[in-house]
């Protein structure tokens, strides 16, 4: 079980640095509303800008902390903790706007994995 707790750490912050580092500028199948862009698709939710930044900084942060999570653990129920609640809030955005549920899979997916990564690490400690 602690092998599939690392390799979903590692799935988990890998996604989010390629949504959020890698791919923030380009349009995917996924983006909320018809969204071109990552920044644009906040705009869709109708959240202010400011938001994007706030999200992205929580995003960019837990990723490295789920890396950083495999040498030192007390990182891992923090960043996981935060991811899947940034995900329900990203299922609820994707609702909102009156998505396809292809559009919400990704963070459904995300939300799957970091809400067994806060499981596992919760019955270790």
């Amino acid at each position: 079980m602690i092998y599939l707790t690392l390799i979903l750490q590692v799935l988990v912050a890998l996604g989010l640095l390629n949504v959020w580092l890698l791919r923030k500028s380009s349009q995917t199948k996924y983006r909320g509303g018809s969204s071109q862009n990552l920044k644009d698709e906040f705009s869709a939710y109708g959240l202010p800008a400011w938001v994007f930044y706030i999200v992205g900084a929580f995003k960019i942060g837990s990723a490295l902390a789920l890396v950083g999570g495999i040498w030192i653990p007390e990182l891992v129920l923090p960043a996981a903790s935060i991811v899947a609640i940034l995900m329900i809030g990203a299922i609820v955005m994707h609702l909102k706007v009156k998505d396809a549920a292809l559009k919400f899979l990704p963070a459904a997916c995300m939300l799957l994995m970091s809400g067994f990564i806060v499981l596992s690490v919760s019955q270790l400690a």
